[in-house]
């Protein structure tokens, strides 16, 4: 057990530092967009967008007005692609620097938000739980217009 989390920890800062490392230093304060796609077990597409936003909508809302979160978008597919390819839903988020992205939401927000602990433990725990696949994709933009 005590390896895995030393694992875990190791893991979490070579993603950190390879992170700040690949960005240029100038890019330090520029915003900086993650894609989160989410692909749920057919049939509990509707469950899991009503509990993303009653349980962590508002708290990605209450980050824009702290200023960590410039802007939050979700799409989701017109078409159905193969399984191996689909995804359901594709939050965007664009934070206010790289800095921001990794300073995470606070407790207290949540408690704040959230009174009941126990119900929105229970509900974030059954959203993750009709998931098949969820995964976060960094993404930056591209100068078309800038000679490499």
């Amino acid at each position: 057990m005590k390896r895995i989390a030393v694992a875990l920890l190791l893991a979490a800062l070579a993603v950190s530092a390879l992170a700040q490392s690949a960005a240029p230093k100038s890019a330090a304060d520029k915003p900086c967009a993650v894609e989160y796609y989410y692909k749920v077990q057919w049939g509990h597409q509707d469950e899991f967008l009503r509990l993303f936003k009653k349980n962590h909508y508002p708290l990605l809302k209450k980050q824009i007005e702290t200023g960590r979160i410039l802007r939050v978008e979700m799409v989701a597919p017109e078409n159905h692609m193969t399984e191996d390819a689909r995804w359901d839903f594709r939050v965007t988020i664009v934070f206010r620097n790289v800095a921001a992205l990794y300073t995470g939401e606070s407790d207290a927000l949540t408690r704040q938000l959230y009174p009941d602990q126990e119900t929105f433990r229970k509900e974030e725990q059954r959203r993750f739980e009709i998931l098949l696949a969820h995964w976060d994709l960094p993404v930056t933009s591209v100068d078309l217009e800038k000679t490499p």
